[in-house]
C-alpha cells in the first residue's frame, strides 16, 4: 500500500521476493533456447518477476515502457550494461545529442539495484554458472523498446506490448 507521492522502494520489493523463494508459485527453470521468466505477483503499484539465465544468457538493450524498478541477484552473477544518452532520455527511451556511452557492471548474488523511468539496459549472464533474478516494476510493464546501437546511437528495432509478445 503506497500514499499518494510516496514513492516504492522496489529494490526492498525485489529482496523481500527474493528472501522467501519457498513462497514463490513456481520453482525456477532452465531453458537452454531462450531465458525462462514467470511473473510472481501483480499489485495495484508494481509487479514482480522471477527469471532465469543460463551462461550466455542475455537481453537486447531495452527500456521498461517508463516504469521505474529494480532488481536483485538471487543466485549467480550477472552483468548489466547501462546505456547512458548524452542529451537525456525523453519520452520512452529516446536517444539525446551526444553518442550514447556504455557502463558495464557486474552484479554477483545478494546485489541489486533500483532504476528509473528512462533507464536503458541490457542484462547478460557473462559467467559459467546459470543465475537467477527477482525484477519489480512500477507501474507494471505494458511496453518494453529494443534498441541497438548504431552510428547515429540509440536506434529502435522493435517495441513489444504486454499481452502480446511476453
Amino acid at each position: 500500500m503506497t500514499a499518494v507521492g510516496v514513492r516504492l522502494d522496489h529494490l526492498a520489493i525485489a529482496q523481500r521476493f527474493a528472501a522467501s523463494p519457498d513462497r514463490w508459485p513456481v520453482a525456477p527453470r532452465f531453458d537452454a533456447s531462450e531465458r525462462w521468466y514467470h511473473r510472481l505477483a501483480v499489485a495495484d503499484d508494481y509487479e514482480v518477476w522471477l527469471l532465469t539465465w543460463l551462461p550466455g544468457q542475455g537481453t537486447e538493450i531495452h527500456d521498461h515502457g517508463g516504469s521505474a524498478g529494480a532488481f536483485h541477484v538471487f543466485r549467480g552473477t550477472l552483468t548489466e550494461d547501462t546505456v547512458a544518452t548524452g542529451g537525456g532520455a525523453t519520452g520512452g527511451g529516446a536517444t539525446g545529442h551526444r553518442a550514447p556511452r556504455v557502463v558495464s557492471r557486474e552484479l554477483g548474488e545478494g546485489a541489486g539495484r533500483r532504476f528509473g523511468e528512462h533507464h536503458v539496459h541490457r542484462m547478460t549472464n557473462l559467467s559459467t554458472q546459470p543465475a537467477v533474478s527477482v525484477h519489480v516494476y512500477g507501474p507494471a510493464l505494458t511496453t518494453m523498446t529494443k534498441y541497438r546501437l548504431g552510428p547515429a546511437g540509440l536506434e529502435v528495432l522493435t517495441v513489444e506490448r504486454a499481452g502480446a509478445e511476453w
